[in-house]
C-alpha cells in the first residue's frame, strides 16, 4: 500500500550481504538493493516479496494513490515541494524544488544532502536520486524522468542535527498526449 518505508543497510560478512528486519504487517513489499560495484556503474536491483498470511492477489493490492503535494512534517523539519512542470509528463524532465524549514543544522546523510526514492503505485518503477542542486541550505533541486504514466510515491530523506527525517509525497504523472 506504499505506506511503509525503511532505508536500511545490510551487514556484510566479507562474502554475503545479510539483512535482518521485521516488517510491520503481512503484505507485498518491494526490496531495493542500491550499489556501485568497483569498476562498474550504479545499480538498483529490485525484488518483490509477499509475506506469509497475505492472501490478496497482487493486482488487487495495487493502491489507488491520491495526489499529495502538501507541506510534509518530518521529525524536526518541514518540507515543501514544487514541481516544474506542475503536471509531470512521462519521459520528460520534471524538476522537483524542495524547501526545508528550518535548514539550520542540515547535515549530509550517507554522503548526500538528501536521498529521494520514487516508486510507482504498482511497484514496477523505482527511481533513486540525490539532489541535482544542494549546498546545505534550505533549497534543493532534484531532476527526474518518470518513465510512464502512474501515481508515484516519493520519499525524501534529510538529516538535521543528527535526526533522519523521512517525508512522503504522491505525484501523479501523465502520459504524453
Amino acid at each position: 500500500d506504499l505506506q511503509y518505508f525503511a532505508h536500511v543497510h545490510p551487514d556484510f560478512d566479507g562474502a554475503v550481504f545479510r539483512l535482518n528486519t521485521v516488517l510491520p504487517r503481512a503484505g507485498t513489499y518491494r526490496l531495493l538493493a542500491d550499489f556501485y560495484p568497483t569498476g562498474g556503474t550504479p545499480q538498483l536491483v529490485p525484488k518483490t516479496i509477499t509475506t506469509a498470511g497475505y492472501a490478496t492477489p497482487l493486482e488487487a493490492g495495487i493502491p489507488r494513490l491520491a495526489p499529495d503535494l502538501s507541506l510534509q512534517h518530518g521529525e524536526n523539519l518541514d518540507v515543501e515541494l514544487k514541481l516544474d512542470p506542475a503536471q509531470p509528463i512521462a519521459g520528460r524532465k520534471t524538476m522537483l524544488f524542495v524547501h526545508v524549514t528550518p535548514a539550520e543544522g542540515l547535515e549530509p546523510y550517507i554522503g548526500a544532502w538528501a536521498h529521494l526514492l520514487a516508486v510507482s503505485n504498482d511497484l514496477v518503477d523505482t527511481i533513486h536520486e540525490h539532489p541535482f542542486i544542494a549546498g546545505g541550505g534550505p533549497d534543493m533541486q532534484f531532476n527526474i524522468f518518470f518513465p510512464r504514466e502512474a501515481a508515484y510515491r516519493v520519499w525524501i530523506q534529510f538529516q538535521r542535527k543528527g535526526v533522519v527525517n523521512t517525508v512522503a509525497f504522491t505525484i501523479p504523472v501523465s502520459a504524453l498526449r
